[in-house]
């Protein structure tokens, strides 16, 4: 099907059948307003490949000393020209956009980057540089908005852009990923009113049955690549197409407005990346790779956790079970795999994965190691945790000896076993870092997500990560050792394949072989805190020479004498 068919049946879909035409003499108009033209060129081959990580962080993570006035985002470029240049080929700049709440995820104003951050200069400079990938905070706006402004005053644009509901509406069905109340009450010239809010009273939701809605993110969406940036996360996407007496999550509206920005980027450039920010279960969270027709890259939303409770428990049992199970992904589409972000560690993704009271188990360690829990509303009343709120590094620590070598391998062994799954890696600035609970900011700000988004001066980082004697320092030259040593070899290609293979219940093994076959690398993770030796015979796959085989994180020979062994909290990469 061509293109342009394609995109009609995606209108015909979402609005009256009789329109489309209108709606395709409207894109047009968008596309030539910034140069573009719909061109049949879809490229289903992969955009990424084994060079590539991606970095996720704000603007204004790094602030001047002495309050010294330079906008955050060449601070974030000085930072990445002078450390990590060489590791890094993407970055994920959260939010830049003025913005009332949720640390950017409120956005006034789609079109301006934030006083204080820089210019869309800076935004372009740095997109010379590195691949950027940009937020589309699509499911909702700030109520500080021209947009919500309008409505409260009956005016356009903006009066029929929200989702009105009656308060006689039954809305238990409604999936709810927080807690707070769904309905907000507004004053408008026709009355008082009540208006759709999955997330705060500060973030209300848009009404993507009105079409002029679609429009408006369709520009928004085209303004960012106009401005160099090549992947967009569409944040929050699951939720934005509601209907009463449904879930209002993942309905067909949802998937067909992806789809549709799918087909638009593909027709304009090929190289766009869409990722799609759905922090659910599993398998309602690969639903939006489509049939290849919509996201190229989705959020590898179980990882985080799971590999918290394997290295935690010491048991690799239920990370090896969700591992093996994992199905390949269409052409041209991959997972994003992290293990922290802005937000707090997600353990809905969890759900199924391990038995319940060990689920429980996990989250209330969390509090012993100085993190928060944060809840979601159940549509029977109750209440059940949601996200857990902690620096990934603390997340490891044995509670009562903070910042010790034991936490440290426990960290550096799940950064490694994320860096080295099919995919591409996002490393969350903190993870870097190794950043400890910002306790005192969420006493500030009151918000338990704080704990993990600290902003610091540059010569605290520059002390953190030149300062031989500091952990942070270890970690963080360790880490782009990794990140180098992983360059070089197309094992790791994200279309590269991957097999998981059980040895021993206290290890996490899988082989990686590069697309052509040319390379094929065994990974081992000894996920406890015991030295673990593994007979020849235990390990398939594996023809071992007189000399051993080497591995080539330590470079040293091993799998010597018919068995292997296993250091605590080790990971090999062995040629094989």
């Amino acid at each position: 099907m061509s293109v342009k068919k394609r995109i009609q049946s995606r209108f015909a879909f979402l609005y009256d059948e009789e329109e489309v035409s209108s709606y395709l003499k409207q894109l047009k108009k968008l596309l030539d307003k910034y140069g573009f033209e719909i061109q049949e060129r879809r490229n289903k081959g992969q955009h990424w490949d084994q060079t590539d990580a991606i970095l996720i962080t704000y603007g204004d993570v790094i602030k001047k000393e002495n309050g010294s006035g330079e906008p955050g985002l060449r601070l974030l470029e000085s930072f990445l020209n002078c450390y990590l240049q060489d590791v890094i080929s993407t970055v994920h700049i959260l939010p830049f956009f003025p913005s009332s709440s949720d640390a950017g995820f409120s956005v006034i104003d789609y079109k301006k980057v934030r006083e204080g951050l820089g210019t869309w200069d800076d935004i372009e400079r740095l997109a010379g540089d590195y691949k950027l990938m940009a937020d589309l905070v699509i499911n909702h706006t700030s109520r500080y908005s021209k947009w919500f402004e309008n409505y409260e005053k009956g005016e356009s644009p903006g009066q029929d852009y929200f989702i009105e509901v009656d308060t006689a509406e039954d809305l238990s069905e409604v999936t709810r990923p927080r807690s707070s109340p769904l309905i907000t009450s507004v004053q408008t010239p026709r009355g008082l009113r009540h208006v759709w809010t999955t997330f705060s009273d500060d973030q209300i939701d848009l009404d993507f049955r009105n079409p002029e809605v679609l429009f408006e993110f369709i520009d928004i969406f085209l303004f960012y690549i106009s401005r160099g940036i090549r992947v967009i996360r569409l944040d929050a996407i699951a939720y934005i197409w509601k209907e009463i007496g449904t879930s209002s999550i993942h309905l067909e509206g949802t998937h067909q407005i992806v789809k549709l920005f799918r087909d638009i980027a593909d027709c304009i450039d090929p190289d766009i990346t869409l990722i799609t920010e759905t922090n659910v279960p599993f398998e309602e969270n690969i639903s939006y790779f489509g049939d290849g027709d919509e996201a190229q890259m989705v959020y590898q939303f179980s990882l985080p956790p799971l590999l918290l409770h394997a290295i935690l428990t010491e048991n690799a049992v239920y990370l090896t079970e969700w591992a093996a199970a994992l199905k390949d992904v269409p052409e041209g589409c991959t997972f994003f795999n992290f293990t922290a972000s802005h937000d707090g560690i997600g353990v809905r993704p969890l759900e199924g994965l391990v038995p319940d009271e060990e689920f429980d188990d996990l989250v209330e360690s969390m509090k012993d190691r100085g993190g928060f829990v944060s809840y979601k509303s159940d549509s029977d009343g109750g209440q059940t945790p949601y996200e857990l709120n902690i620096t990934y590094f603390d997340a490891f620590e044995e509670p009562g000896q903070p910042r010790s070598n034991l936490q440290k391998k426990r960290y550096m062994c799940s950064q490694i076993i994320a860096m080295s799954l099919q995919g591409v890696p996002g490393i969350y600035f903190h993870n870097f870092m190794a950043t400890k609970n910002n306790l005192s900011g969420v006493l500030q700000s009151g918000h338990k997500r704080d704990i993990n988004r600290r902003r610091m001066e540059w010569n605290q980082i520059a002390d953190l990560v030149e300062n031989p004697d500091r952990i942070n320092h270890q970690i963080f030259k360790r880490y782009k050792q990794l990140l180098q040593k992983r360059k070089a070899h197309p094992a790791f290609h994200p279309s590269g394949k991957q097999k998981v293979i059980t040895i021993d219940n206290r290890l996490f093994a899988f082989v990686r072989t590069s697309p052509d076959e040319s390379e094929k690398l065994l990974i081992i993770s000894n996920v406890t805190s015991e030295e673990i030796k593994v007979n020849k015979e235990k390990i398939p796959e594996v023809d071992v020479s007189d000399e051993g085989i080497k591995d080539i994180l330590s470079e040293e020979y091993t799998l010597r004498d018919d068995s292997l062994i296993l250091s605590a909290f080790q990971t090999v990469w062995l040629s094989i």
